[in-house]
């Protein structure tokens, strides 16, 4: 992925001019090639991602072997263009196309304008326009949102019901960035024609070919990328809205492991499954997502969000074990050690007044496809979690919130040592949001190695039964926000229609323990 630093400002007129002069000489070469139908055109929307102190990812597909051009500007006009840059949509990565722009203004809207020219002429495609802001370098306001799950348990893009809503209400919002839990797609469930829901009524689903059936390929897998951009919200809304993009099960199958998944395809040289690896090709095909250093497959990695924000994303797949027995000496592992030496060092290190860990699975909710197994002392996959809020407490990090999906509900968990069967760590909160689009269901269950109690959730009653469909409302996604001014962080949980549900306010450390909160229904 290529890095662009700032150039030499263009002016319209100069644009306008060298642009004028490439298409003359380009007709007269290739005459046919200007016709409109001809020309490279955007397949599906655009996309940014990864916005930190300084840079940003710039993402689009085309329709055919191109040119991806990126230029942008300070001002929506493009009256001046501050850079440009270039790369190739080649047929290797399906027509996708990102690179990472570097040298941005801090704490600035940034317009950024996308077109695919025509390889062998120059013929310039369609272009569209995308906005995103830079991280700040003072103590500026931030707000931002996450949430996970689309397009799950078989609801796809029923247009005559709104398509993908959530979108809609979350640009709405106007947040800085939007963290995506995981499960953008679910490659091991197809979407239908049609689907009957309890009162009788049709949903109606947009098909395609790739999602007729479960991915195995690389082309179902990235059909299902594809499928999503179908949607005219959510292009909207990732035109506009930077994403943090990472991954949890459903990008592969269901509950997967890294070696306990596959398929009749077998595995690559390396031991990995292919299945596995044209699942992760997919995904980094369609992410805007960096590569960090030479692991173009990481997943894991810390975003810096000027001086009031560290976000770290982490990776509870790609490094997990694939058995689910419990046993009295059998340390399990969800992160790796790797990943939770580098987690531990970045959190000690961070100076940022308040640190996310943006997660795909919660840790307090009993699942055997997740940490928690059942109540006692820390027990397989919970000893890594024991070991990380333990360096947390020893290295004296403050202010630790974390955020995921993953559970098609909505809750808010205050972890309590003094209700803890482990208690060598400082409370926390830890916040679940979701569905984006898919089915949702009734809140889980609770073990009590880290001492979670359920301050709010919201989800399906009994009545309504499980996999209620996203017309009926229980949509879920949350807001941050924090206070330039007094550093104080206010967690929203929303719903589709953008009603608030439930907020909390929490004041950083030192200034006030974790504890001292105020709650608001």
């Amino acid at each position: 992925m290529a890095t662009l630093r700032a150039s030499r400002a263009w002016t319209r007129r100069q644009f306008l001019v060298r642009s004028t002069s490439s298409l003359a000489i380009a007709s007269l070469a290739k005459p046919a090639v200007s016709r409109a139908a001809d020309r490279p055109r955007i397949a599906g929307g655009i996309q940014s991602g990864d916005v930190s102190d300084g840079s940003v990812v710039i993402w689009a597909r085309a329709d055919r072997p191109a040119r991806m051009q990126v230029e942008w500007s300070t001002v929506e006009s493009f009256k001046t263009i501050l850079a440009s840059a270039s790369r190739d949509a080649l047929p290797e990565a399906d027509f996708t196309a990102k690179l990472q722009l570097g040298d941005l203004p801090p704490g600035q809207d940034i317009f950024y304008r996308v077109r695919f020219d025509d390889v062998a002429s120059g013929i310039a495609g369609e272009s569209r326009v995308g906005h995103f802001r830079t991280a700040p370098a003072d103590g500026r306001s931030i707000s931002f949102l996450w949430s996970g799950d689309v397009a799950g348990q078989g609801w796809g893009i029923d247009i005559s019901r709104g398509g993908y809503r959530s979108y809609r209400t979350m640009l709405a919002n106007r947040p800085d960035f939007f963290i995506h839990s995981g499960d953008h797609i679910y490659a091991d469930c197809t979407i239908p024609a049609e689907q009957t829901l309890p009162n009788g009524e049709i949903w109606r689903n947009l098909v395609t070919e790739e999602k007729s059936e479960v991915a195995h390929t690389l082309a179902q897998f990235r059909g299902n990328y594809k499928y999503n951009h179908l949607d005219e919200h959510f292009r909207a809304f990732h035109a506009d809205v930077p994403m943090f993009a990472q991954w949890d099960d459903h990008e592969v199958t269901n509950d997967w492991s890294p070696t306990g998944s596959y398929d009749e395809a077998g595995y690559e040289d390396d031991g990995t499954p292919r299945l596995v690896a044209r699942a992760r090709r997919a995904f980094f095909d369609f992410m805007p997502i960096r590569t960090i250093g030479a692991r173009q497959g990481r997943v894991y990695r810390k975003i810096a969000y000027g001086p009031l924000l560290d976000v770290f994303m982490i990776d509870m797949r790609s490094y997990r074990d694939e058995t689910w027995n419990k046993g009295d000496d059998h340390r399990g592992w969800i992160l790796g050690a790797e990943q939770l030496a580098w987690l531990k060092r970045e959190l000690a290190a961070s100076r940022a007044t308040w640190k996310v860990i943006a997660a795909d699975l919660p840790i307090g909710l009993i699942s055997l496809d997740a940490v928690a197994l059942g109540d006692g002392p820390p027990d397989r996959r919970e000893h890594e979690i024991a070991d990380l809020l333990a360096s947390i407490k020893r290295a004296c990090v403050r202010n630790v919130v974390w955020l995921t999906a993953d559970m098609h509900y909505t809750a808010a968990h205050y972890y309590d040592p003094n209700k803890a069967q482990f208690r060598d760590f400082e409370p926390f909160w830890e916040f679940v949001s979701g569905p984006l689009h898919a089915g949702t269901w009734g809140p889980g269950e609770l073990d009590d190695t880290f001492g979670p109690v359920a301050m709010y959730r919201n989800g399906c009653s009994a009545a309504q039964g499980e996999n209620l469909a996203p017309c009926f409302g229980l949509q879920f996604f949350g807001r941050v926000d924090i206070d330039g001014a007094s550093g104080v962080m206010t967690v929203t949980l929303k719903d589709v229609d953008n009603r608030d549900l439930w907020s909390v306010d929490i004041l950083p450390q030192p200034q006030a323990r974790p504890a001292q909160v105020a709650q608001h229904s």
